[in-house]
């Protein structure tokens, strides 16, 4: 620069004598009145005015070549100055990441790593669901900004954004929420999908949880949650894998859309007229569809709440997957397990740990207010036969129980009957029931039944304009048998698909007669249909039983674990009587299978199947008819039971 300083001032004084010679020259053509074409090369010279045009051309070279010199300079000055800038900041970059280390622990032995490059905090915007351009601009910058002896610093992710809005929001992550997802999506492929349920776990069945799994021989069972069904296939306990479901923070952006589901959070109330839910950590969601699949939560006797935190402890409430780890757990460290209830869960949950009382001395005991096991369901005669049944499963049986107090002593829990019988345990099962989970009822304005319990809703379970019940919680109106409410695997299943297609403007009734079953072990199982009520009057038609009459033989046969999902699929066509004779076996000791008709009015309104797999749209059909039959002997044919 000191240069190009030095030359200027030399050439400055040629330069102003030149100007002003030029401007002298304007002058004098317009005071002479003559237009000049152009001003002569003689009147650039410093000289007198018409001096030679050797000096001329002189002058114009000295001019350009002080311009062309001076231009050069100042570009490689200025490359020189940048080349000298990065440089310096190099240094910088490099002093930076030297000092840092020394305020780190001794874990990073890599000077690099105490300065995060742009590549190094690129998946932490990924996993934030942001994409930000700073990543992509160059690092010098920030670091110039800092003094020379702090510390680079550390990338921070961005919290993790939730849908503010899901066009179909589902509430509970049941098999009712679930059947409707992927209802939905089969009728809208972009449809997004968002479910929201309290519990850690995807959407899985329950059924396994009192079946399949006890009977495992995989001792790390309780953390796979896999199972060999009575068929010899595994498979797992949830519908899908989680990479079947897109993140929900990601929903929003999802091209394609798809299902996402919201763990660990609970809608703790409803706007209907805004179209929006609150969570349990003040969240909101706006949403366009709605349902409510909340399923229930198990009841608990009054005496053992009011026992005290000792007896509470003491006492399983079977219900998710964790009440299975947790009732397995106990299993292995107690020596005795009473089990209140006689239903369909307490049967099960008798004769899986029955089954596993003969290998470590546990004991079981299962007790109940009826005369006999299932005595609710299944008429007397066939309830008596059950009953033993499970006594051969090494589970003691008190009938006829009725608790009228439960306390802690002695390290035991004693369970006091109203009859003054008394039992001593080390842990109690409560399977005394459900009650529909209708929490959002008050918030949202929604009817709940008075009768039956649930969210009362129409035929096409609606309970508003823009809101459905499935499940557990629905009380829905059946056109063939009346308002209902069902707490079943398949209706679950049903219902949720008949909501989820309605949601998407199908307004389809619900005419399906979901089915439900219960097995006592592999050797033992029934299916049903319709309203099965021991109070109603019943007809009962008996064979004898083969090989081929098992649960085990059935999933063998169909290929299927969970026979719900295979037979909800199938139509119901008319069936064709076996031509063999039908004796009947009413009230005798030995019941290898057979077919029970509950009669309404002379209507058939419930059918059970017992140990008879397969033949569910038959049982569906005559139920749908609702016809008389004036012998239903000949109605049993249908179900060839007779035959081999």
């Amino acid at each position: 620069m000191l240069k190009c300083r030095a030359v200027w001032r030399k050439l400055a004084p040629l330069a102003r004598s030149a100007s002003t010679q030029c401007r002298h020259n304007v002058k004098t053509a317009l005071n002479n009145g003559r237009r000049q074409a152009f001003v002569p090369a003689t009147h650039m010279s410093t000289g007198p005015a018409g001096g030679g045009g050797s000096e001329n051309t002189l002058y114009v070279v000295l001019v350009g070549a002080a311009c062309l010199g001076g231009g050069a300079y100042a570009y490689m000055t200025v490359r020189g100055d940048s080349k000298r800038y990065e440089e310096r900041i190099s240094e910088l970059a490099s002093r930076s990441a030297k000092e840092a280390p020394e305020s780190q622990p001794p874990v990073a032995p890599e000077p690099e790593e105490a300065a995060p490059t742009s590549e190094e905090s690129a998946p932490v915007a990924e996993l934030s669901g942001e994409t930000e351009s700073a990543s992509e601009a160059p690092t010098e910058p920030a670091v110039t900004s800092l003094p020379e002896s702090a510390p680079a610093p550390e990338p921070v992710s961005a919290p993790l954004t939730l849908p503010s809005h899901a066009p179909y929001l589902l509430i509970g992550g049941g098999t009712a929420s679930f059947a409707a997802a992927r209802s939905i999506r089969a009728r809208d492929p972009g449809a997004k999908v968002l479910i929201v349920t309290d519990e850690p776990n995807l959407p899985y069945m329950r059924p396994p949880l009192s079946k399949e799994l006890w009977f495992s021989d995989d001792p790390s069972v309780t953390e796979t949650l896999r199972f060999k069904q009575w068929n010899g296939k595994e498979r797992s306990i949830y519908f899908q894998p989680s990479s079947f479901y897109v993140k929900p923070e990601e929903l929003t952006s999802a091209e394609n859309g798809g299902v996402a589901v919201l763990t660990g959070k609970k809608v703790i109330q409803m706007d209907v007229r805004g179209n929006k839910v609150k969570l349990d950590d003040d969240t909101e969601i706006s949403y366009d569809k709605c349902l409510i699949g909340t399923g229930g939560v198990p009841r608990n006797l009054q005496v053992i709440e009011k026992a005290g935190d000792e007896v509470m402890n003491r006492t399983t409430l079977f219900r998710k997957i964790e009440d299975f780890k947790s009732l397995d757990n106990v299993s292995r460290n107690v020596k005795s397990i009473t089990i209140i209830g006689g239903g369909f869960l307490g049967s099960e949950l008798a004769c899986a740990l029955g089954r596993r009382s003969s290998e470590t001395g546990l004991e079981v005991i299962q007790m109940f207010p009826e005369k006999g096991n299932m005595g609710k369901v299944l008429p007397e005669y066939l309830s008596n036969w059950t009953t033993e049944k499970v006594k051969k499963e090494g589970v003691r049986i008190v009938p006829e129980a009725l608790v009228k107090s439960v306390a802690f002593k002695e390290d035991k829990l004693e369970i006091l009957l109203k009859d003054g019988r008394q039992v001593k345990t080390d842990h109690i099962v409560a399977a005394v029931g459900l009650e529909p989970n209708v929490d959002l009822a008050k918030s949202a304005g929604l009817e709940v039944d008075s009768d039956f319990g649930g969210y009362r809703v129409n035929a096409e379970l609606q309970a508003r304009s823009n809101i459905w019940v499935a499940g557990d919680a629905a009380c829905f109106y059946d056109i063939r048998l009346g308002r209902r409410r069902v707490e079943h695997h398949d209706h679950a299943v049903v219902s949720g698909r008949l909501a989820g297609e309605n949601m998407t403007g199908a307004n389809k009734p619900y005419w399906h007669q979901s089915m439900f079953w219960s097995d006592l072990g592999p050797d033992v199982g029934y299916e049903a249909i319709g309203i099965v009520d021991s109070s109603l009057p019943t007809v009962g038609v008996f064979a004898k039983a083969t090989s081929k009459d098992t649960p085990k033989a059935a999933t063998e046969q169909s290929g299927t674990g969970i026979r719900s999902e295979s037979e909800t699929e199938a139509t119901a066509v008319t069936p064709v009587a076996s031509s063999t004779p039908a004796p009947v076996m009413e009230h005798k000791d030995e019941y290898g299978k057979g077919v029970i008709f509950y009669l309404r009015d002379k209507v058939v309104v419930g059918i059970i199947l017992w140990n008879v797999f397969n033949r569910m749209p038959i049982a569906r059909k005559i139920i749908k008819d609702g016809e008389e039959h004036a012998d239903l002997n000949e109605v049993a044919k249908l179900f060839n039971i007779h035959e081999d």
